[in-house]
């Protein structure tokens, strides 16, 4: 579940703690992998969950892409930042656009699939809008098998005149369900003034056994490889689907 505050009064945070430049590598993954794996020559890219479209970015020098964001907030900053990407304004569990692509792929925004129900429907609107012969490309940020309860992770950015401190806590108060609370809190300094911000959001958790079989139940050939992030902690389980 989206906290509609981050994604309103907070979004301007966001190219601040997450600019696009931190997604060149996953991006120039996500790129090798399509290259490697899809049978059709891929030229157009579905980005489900674009977010600020900071993924999407780099992927633009690649592909004709499209994104998909619920949050008409983070569609801004992608229109800003990707002015020829087209846009389109809904929820990845039921988008329908009448068009396929040769490739899809959701990125962290897949990790508001709050069930098993969620997850399996963003996978079938995943397999309806690719090409037979292209690749979906995702990942689980956090697993069953992963999750540390009360992780707490800090980091430091800057510019211009904004100094924000961005700290990090993961929760699950039931670890038998499917869901987990991810809190972040904001020291932002504008010229030294400090302003506290806090967010929160419900977020999905689900084992990799999970993964698998839904992403096979809506007709992918899935194949599991790590993904590896910007820092050396970072590395997440990564599923290469591909459609018949």
């Amino acid at each position: 579940m989206v906290n509609e505050k981050m994604y309103n009064e907070l979004c301007w945070i966001w190219p601040i703690i997450s600019p696009p430049e931190d997604y060149v590598e996953e991006s120039a993954q996500f790129h090798k992998l399509i290259r490697k794996y899809s049978r059709i020559e891929p030229k157009t890219l579905l980005d489900l969950g674009c977010g600020g479209g900071h993924v999407s970015h780099a992927l633009t020098k690649y592909f004709d892409v499209t994104g998909v964001d619920l949050s008409e907030s983070m569609l801004a900053l992608s229109k800003e930042l990707n002015p020829n990407m087209k846009h389109f304004q809904g929820d990845m569990r039921n988008i329908r656009l009448d068009q396929q692509f040769d490739t899809v792929i959701a990125a962290d925004a897949i990790c508001y699939m709050l069930s098993e129900d969620d997850l399996l429907a963003a996978f079938k609107t995943a397999f309806e809008h690719l090409n037979s012969g292209g690749v979906f490309l995702t990942y689980a940020e956090i697993t069953k098998e992963s999750f540390i309860q009360n992780e707490v992770s800090y980091s430091l950015h800057k510019k211009g005149d904004i100094e924000i401190t961005f700290i990090e806590n993961n929760f699950d108060l039931d670890r038998g369900d499917s869901t987990y609370e991810y809190t972040a809190i904001y020291l932002i300094r504008k010229q030294g003034k400090l302003d506290i911000q806090t967010d929160s959001h419900t977020a999905g958790i689900f084992s990799l056994k999970t993964w698998k079989k839904l992403l096979e139940k809506v007709g992918f050939q899935v194949e599991q490889m790590t993904l590896y992030g910007e820092r050396e902690d970072e590395n997440y389980p990564f599923f290469i689907c591909l459609k018949d």
